[in-house]
């Protein structure tokens, strides 16, 4: 049985040697994510080629995912190493100190507009909500906090606010060079950190194209005002990322799950691509088996739906990169036979907008109430197969496309799989015998299955898919349609 939920790996140094690589894709890995807060331009091109030429050498089609490091808002660096409060102490922020000048009584920090955006009474989380400080005074650079949960604080940790509110841009400098670096290196997707609105998204494509980019955009849904514009975050977005890490510190971890089930399923109602990202397999850093909480968390995106599952430490620095993979491929094996997975209600009262979207949802509705073995969708820029991705099902629905940035791009589309398939003829019945040829080469159909076949009728022509032909595999008929 096909895998139907993808996988995103983090690369980094656990994964720098080729034969690694060969065992992700080995083990199952569709998109590669590299992670633009550490590392070099040069170590994610080579990172990238090396990936496109082992996936490659394996017959597979494996996506790339450049993911910008956004406004990190971190404390300094401590001059004699880290340090410990306790609940009651009395610590600074000081935005004049000096980077490397940290002490026990007061850091440095990163982000120097952050006096500007805190105030008496507001909680500050650090290192992910390990420690809590809440702010007595703010006085000039100074923000002066009394230590409500403590303990250990060490270099450049993170820093945010209960309830949001930071004002940093969600594009920064650095962000903006790293986007001619996803451009050159041809990223399938590029992911804006810390959004707050459609307007970061819409910039971060427009500097994409200007670079010569034509990746999709993908939204981290990590600050909680991003929640209160989350739909014209999604409608300007290719992709959504529930990013469980920052978003979580400022929510709340227990407001972190009925959130996460909404963003999946206001992203697919809206036809869009959603990964669930963040601590999934964390325990697998260190161990060769996950967590049963990890398995559950993991079955659980599935069932909700999600389009893919992301892996981060685990595979960028962990001791057992493929075995991740692996476990996680095994969980969302299991998770696709429940019933839940294999059935969908997804607009059946609503009204289509465009004609190769009414087909795709046609082939859909067939497929799953026909007994088709597999669909085999010709498309230009992946748009028919994304909508068929949208609806619940355990029919394998093949993009078959000779455009190589549309087969990167279905890379993440649950239950989408690509093809590369050149089109030889003009004429539609020799088109459509190719396409059944194909797939039986593939091992995917034999004689007597059913496969629906959606193309259109101008070939090479985007958004053009106007037609569905329902085929018997081994009966060798095929009309002009």
């Amino acid at each position: 049985m096909l895998r139907r939920t993808k996988i995103v790996a983090t690369l980094g140094p656990a994964t720098d040697d080729p034969k690694v690589i060969d065992r992700l894709i080995q083990a199952g890995v569709d998109v590669v994510r590299l992670n633009f807060s550490h590392g070099t331009a040069e170590e994610h091109i080579t990172r990238a080629e090396t990936v496109r030429d082992r996936a490659r050498a394996h017959g597979r089609q494996v996506g790339v995912l450049a993911d910008l490091q956004g406004p990190k808002i971190r404390i300094d660096r401590f001059k004699d190493g880290p340090i410990t409060l306790g609940e009651g102490d009395t610590f600074i922020l000081d935005a004049d100190l000096s980077p490397d000048a940290g002490n026990q009584e007061r850091v440095g920090i990163a982000y120097k507009n952050l006096p500007n955006d805190v105030g008496r009474g507001d909680n500050l989380l650090l290192d992910d909500g390990r420690l809590v400080f809440w702010v007595e005074e703010v006085k000039g650079n100074q923000i002066i906090c009394k230590v409500v949960t403590g303990g250990v604080l060490s270099d450049r940790k993170g820093i945010n606010r209960q309830g949001g509110g930071l004002s940093a841009p969600a594009l920064t400098e650095k962000d903006k060079e790293d986007i001619k670096t996803a451009a050159k290196l041809q990223a399938d997707y590029i992911a804006v950190s810390f959004p707050r609105s459609a307007a970061d998204i819409n910039e971060a494509r427009e500097l994409l194209h200007a670079a010569g980019g034509f990746g999709g955009i993908c939204a981290k849904i990590e600050r909680s005002e991003a929640l209160e514009a989350l739909e014209e975050i999604i409608a300007a977005s290719d992709v959504v990322m529930i990013a469980r890490g920052d978003l979580g510190v400022e929510i709340g971890d227990a407001a972190l799950p009925p959130v996460q089930k909404h963003i999946i399923q206001l992203t697919r109602n809206m036809n869009r691509v959603v990964i669930t990202a963040t601590q999934m397999m964390e325990s697998m850093i260190t161990n060769q088996i996950p967590t049963r909480a990890e398995v559950f968390d993991v079955a659980n995106a599935v069932f909700d739906g999600t389009d893919a599952v992301m892996l981060s430490a685990e595979t960028a620095s962990g001791k057992y990169p493929d075995k991740a993979v692996a476990a996680m491929d095994r969980i969302c094996r299991e998770a696709e036979k429940q019933r839940i997975v294999k059935e969908s209600d997804h607009r059946l009262n609503t009204r289509f907008g465009r004609i190769d979207e009414a087909i795709a949802m046609a082939s859909m509705y067939t497929a799953n109430h026909l007994g088709v073995k597999a669909i085999a969708s010709l498309t230009e820029s992946g748009a028919t197969p994304l909508w068929m991705s949208r609806i619940s099902s355990s029919i394998p629905i093949y993009a078959l496309t000779e455009v190589v940035e549309t087969r990167r791009k279905v890379t993440l589309y649950r239950g989408v799989y690509p093809v590369s398939f050149n089109i030889s003829s003009t004429v539609t019945a020799e088109v459509n015998a190719e396409a059944i040829e194909e797939m039986r080469r593939r091992g995917v159909v034999r004689d007597g299955d059913l496969v629906i076949i959606t193309k259109g009728d101008l070939v090479g022509h985007r958004g053009g898919t106007n037609s569905l032909k329902i085929v018997r595999v081994g009966e060798e008929v095929f009309s002009n349609s």
